[in-house]
């Protein structure tokens, strides 16, 4: 016992505790994500402090504000779940975008097809739902045939998807979709009846929001609580040893990359239905890019990637208020965003290399 302490006289400190924590060295990425995002503002001539109100005020300030952090939370959460499939596989979903905007197109698609019918309006929402799911799917599903049987790298298979699906929106919108005197890059905005119903006042649905509660409790539980996640696990973690081990690692890989395409459609669906009420450029809203942070952060967790996604939304929402009222960009939310990403991952960095030294003591 005495030998032991004596190889390694600081696994009891206070310094080596707080580092090794998860807990610990996660807050204390913030608290430097936030001294750097101050420095910067301080640099700017700004007051941090003013900042940081401001922030709080237009993400929370009023009902209206907190239903619309509320509103966008939905599309967030619903893509950066959808990457938690790819992420527990070891795959990076880089094509989410894309695989989002051809889901919305693939829903307008239907409103198309029923405008000026006498089909019940539940009827072609659930098949706008499922058409929007099968949109993200396939184009997900495309970047794994790449993956898997054309050895194309994930990332640069879902950034070529991604222009092509952005080709096809601009197209659409400016060419066959385009509503007769309208040049601002948008169909027709969706009859009223094809809406997801909305709390009144607000552009917020509640049958958006249950479907990403609902969504958080499936995958979390797919990933977490049944065998098919243990084996996707597996995979991510060493793919050769699965396939020894008798799982099909192409078989596995291939189904994170249509999980992952399911819940990028369905994003795209409720864009046209719940909350855009047309299609148009950009109308993915980022959220693909945005939901790879969250998902870094979360590290593979489904249920800390709903706060993690509320948290990014806020500061989006929030910054808003910056250009008025501190003649401030509001792109500092992404800033604040971007740090805590790569304090997160350094601190996360830190402490597995000092528990990594510490076990490589033990073992001397």
């Amino acid at each position: 016992m005495e030998k032991e302490k004596t190889k390694n006289p600081n696994q009891n400190s206070f310094l080596f505790n707080l580092l090794t924590n998860r807990a610990s060295s996660m807050t204390l990425a913030v608290v430097f994500a936030l001294v750097f995002t101050s420095l910067l503002v301080w640099m700017m001539k700004a007051n941090p402090i003013s900042v940081f109100q401001t922030i709080i005020t237009g993400a929370f300030g009023s009902t209206n504000n907190f239903t619309q952090v509320i509103q966008a939370w939905v599309p967030l959460v619903l893509a950066s779940l959808g990457l938690m499939f790819t992420f527990t596989a070891g795959l990076w979903n880089i094509g989410m975008e894309g695989q989002i905007v051809m889901g919305a197109i693939f829903s307008y698609g239907i409103i198309r097809i029923f405008d000026g019918s006498d089909a019940s309006s539940a009827l072609v929402i659930i098949l706008c739902i499922l058409a929007g799911i099968l949109g993200g799917t396939l184009w997900a599903f495309l970047v794994g045939l790449l993956k898997n049987f054309g050895g194309v790298n994930e990332i640069f298979g879902g950034l070529g998807f991604n222009f092509i699906a952005d080709a096809v929106m601009l197209f659409l919108v400016f060419g066959p979709w385009k509503p007769e005197g309208v040049a601002n890059g948008s169909t027709k905005m969706l009859d009223t009846r094809f809406w997801l119903p909305q709390i009144e006042g607000t552009y917020l649905s509640l049958w958006a929001l249950g479907i990403a509660i609902v969504c958080v409790i499936l995958v979390t539980v797919i990933l977490q609580g049944t065998y098919f996640g243990l084996k996707l696990k597996a995979v991510g973690k060493n793919n050769k040893s699965s396939f020894l081990l008798g799982i099909h690692t192409n078989r596995y890989m291939l189904l994170a990359f249509v999980l992952c395409g399911v819940l990028a459609g369905l994003t795209g669906a409720l864009q046209v239905l719940g909350f855009n009420h047309v299609l148009r450029n950009n109308i993915s809203g980022g959220y693909g890019y945005i939901g790879l942070m969250v998902g870094m952060l979360a590290n593979i967790q489904p249920l800390i990637t709903a706060p993690i996604a509320f948290i990014f939304i806020a500061l989006s929402k929030g910054a808003a208020g910056l250009g008025i009222d501190l003649k401030l960009d509001s792109n500092l939310a992404g800033v604040i965003q971007g740090a805590l990403v790569i304090f997160v991952l350094i601190m996360d960095g830190v402490r597995k290399v000092l528990i990594k030294k510490f076990k490589g003591v033990q073992s001397g």
